[in-house]
C-alpha cells in the first residue's frame, strides 16, 4: 500500500513538473515569435529609411529648393515600401511624415537653410507592434510590464552625396566643340564650349557626331538595341575613359523616353510595374514654340533670380521646369494627349502609337503620387575617339516622336560640381566625377 501510494506521489510531482517546464517553454517560444516579427518589421523599416535617404540625398544641389524636393523624393520613395509583415499602409499605424526628414551641414549640425545641406537623416518610431505569446504571458503572469502587449520599433538612415566610382548616363554622349570655332582646338573643361541654359541638339541620324551636338550611344562600346534600351532604364557602369559604341537610330528607345515625361502606349500599374516606367515630377515638355513662355536663369538650375543675359540663340527653361515640377504638371494639364489644347498641341509632336499620360496633381497614376528625377540626367563627353572624358548634367526637353526625331537637351553645367543636379544611382567611392547618394549611418 505504501509503494502504491508513493508512486501516485511521484506521478503527481510529474505532472507538476512537466507543466512548469511546458510554461517555460511557451516563454521561449513567445519570445522568438515576437521578437522574430520585431526583427522582420525593423528590417522592413530600416529599408523604406535606406530608401528615403538615398532619394532625398539626390536632391542635396546647395540650391533654395533643395530641402523642398529632397522631402519630397524621401516621402515618395520611403513610403512606396510595405512595413509591418509587408502592410501597404504600415498596418495604418502612420507611415512617414516629413517632419522626420531633416537635415544637416558638412559640420553634421542640424540645419533648414537648404544652401548648406549636406547630409539628411530620415528617421521613423513605428508604434504599437502587436505581441501574440508574449502579451498572453503579460496576462498569465499579472507583469504587463515585462510582458507588453505591444512594442515599438525605430528605424533611421542618413544619406549624403558623394562621387561615383561608375555612372548611370542615358545612352547618348556629347561631342565637345572646337573653341573657336574651326581652329582644331578642342574646348575646355568644365562646360566644353556649352554656355548654362543652351539647347544642345540629340541627333537621330547614324555616322559622326559632329563638334556640339549628341548623338546616340551604347555606353558598353556595343551595338545592342536591347543594350540601349537597358541603359535608358537606368544601367549603370560607365567610367572615364570608356570607349562607347554607336547603335545608331533606335526606334524602340522611344517608349523608354517617354515614360519620363509621363506619355504611354497603356498607362501602367505603378504600384506593380517596373520602377523604370514611373515618371518624373512633371512631364511638361518644351520646344521651340513654347519656351519664351518661361523663365530664363543663366545657368543656375534652381535660382530664382535673374543673373545675367543667357547666349545668343540659347534657350532658358530650367526654371520654369522647377515651377512646374512643383505643380507636379502633366505634358498637358487637361489630361489630352492628343486634340486641343493637348500634349502633341503643346509640344508640336506626332505621338501615333502613344495612347495615356500620367496626370497632373498628387491624385493617383499622377506625377506626384508616382513621380521621381527622370528628366535630369547626366551626359558623357566623349573626344574625337569617342572615348568618355567627363559627365555634363543636362535637362530632358522633349519627348520622343515616332518616326524619331531630333529633340534638345539644355546643359545645365558639369555633373560632377557640388551645386549640380544631376545625382542619381551609381556606385559610390570616386575621386571625381558626377554625384551620387551614398549611405553613410
Amino acid at each position: 500500500m505504501r509503494s502504491l501510494a508513493n508512486r501516485h506521489q511521484q506521478q503527481g510531482a510529474v505532472i507538476v513538473t512537466v507543466a512548469l517546464l511546458l510554461l517555460f517553454l511557451l516563454g521561449f517560444i513567445g519570445i522568438a515569435l515576437d521578437f522574430g516579427r520585431l526583427f522582420i518589421v525593423k528590417s522592413e523599416l530600416q529599408t523604406a529609411m535606406d530608401s528615403c535617404a538615398l532619394a532625398a540625398a539626390q536632391e542635396l544641389d546647395l540650391q533654395p529648393t533643395a530641402i523642398d524636393r529632397a522631402k519630397s523624393a524621401g516621402l515618395t520613395a520611403g513610403n512606396l515600401n510595405r512595413v509591418n509583415l509587408q502592410s501597404v499602409n504600415w498596418s495604418g499605424k502612420g507611415q512617414l511624415a516629413a517632419a522626420e526628414i531633416t537635415f544637416k551641414d558638412s559640420a553634421y549640425l542640424t540645419t533648414t537653410d537648404p544652401t548648406v545641406s549636406q547630409y539628411v537623416q530620415c528617421q521613423h518610431i513605428q508604434p504599437a507592434i502587436q505581441m501574440w505569446l508574449m502579451q498572453a504571458m503579460g496576462a498569465f503572469s499579472g507583469n504587463t510590464t515585462d510582458f507588453p502587449s505591444t512594442r515599438n520599433v525605430m528605424a533611421s538612415a542618413v544619406a549624403t552625396r558623394a562621387h561615383g566610382q561608375t555612372t548611370c548616363p542615358i545612352p547618348v554622349a556629347f561631342k565637345r566643340k572646337e573653341c573657336p570655332a574651326g581652329s582644331g582646338v578642342a574646348c575646355p573643361a568644365p562646360n566644353y564650349g556649352l554656355t548654362p541654359g543652351e539647347w544642345v541638339t540629340v541627333l537621330t541620324t547614324q555616322g559622326a557626331t559632329p563638334g556640339g551636338y549628341i548623338g546616340w550611344a551604347n555606353l558598353d562600346g556595343s551595338n545592342s538595341a536591347s543594350e540601349t534600351r537597358a541603359e535608358m532604364n537606368g544601367k549603370c557602369g560607365t567610367r572615364v575613359n570608356d570607349v562607347l559604341g554607336t547603335p545608331g537610330t533606335q526606334t524602340t528607345i522611344a517608349e523608354d523616353w517617354n515614360y519620363r515625361f509621363g506619355i504611354y502606349k497603356k498607362l501602367p500599374d505603378f504600384r506593380t510595374d517596373p520602377s523604370y516606367m514611373r515618371p518624373d515630377f512633371s512631364g511638361y515638355s518644351y520646344t521651340a514654340t513654347n519656351w519664351k513662355n518661361t523663365v530664363a536663369i543663366n545657368g543656375d538650375f534652381h535660382n530664382n533670380a535673374w543673373n545675367g543675359t543667357p547666349a545668343a540663340g540659347s534657350h532658358a527653361t530650367a526654371q520654369n521646369f522647377v515651377t512646374k515640377r512643383a505643380s507636379f504638371g502633366a505634358c498637358a494639364p487637361n489630361g489630352n494627349l492628343k486634340g486641343a489644347n493637348s500634349c502633341e498641341s503643346i509640344t508640336g509632336i506626332s505621338l501615333n502609337s502613344f495612347k495615356d499620360l500620367a496626370a497632373s496633381g498628387n491624385g493617383p497614376s499622377s506625377h506626384g503620387a508616382w513621380g521621381t528625377n527622370r528628366r535630369i540626367v547626366t551626359v558623357p563627353v566623349t573626344d574625337n575617339s569617342n572615348k568618355v572624358i567627363d559627365f555634363l548634367c543636362m535637362l530632358m526637353l522633349q519627348p520622343l516622336s515616332i518616326p524619331m526625331a531630333n529633340v534638345k537637351l539644355e546643359f545645365i553645367g558639369n555633373a560632377s560640381l557640388l551645386t549640380s543636379p544631376c545625382s542619381f544611382s551609381g556606385m559610390p567611392g570616386g575621386a571625381a566625377g558626377p554625384l551620387v547618394p551614398a549611405l553613410v549611418r
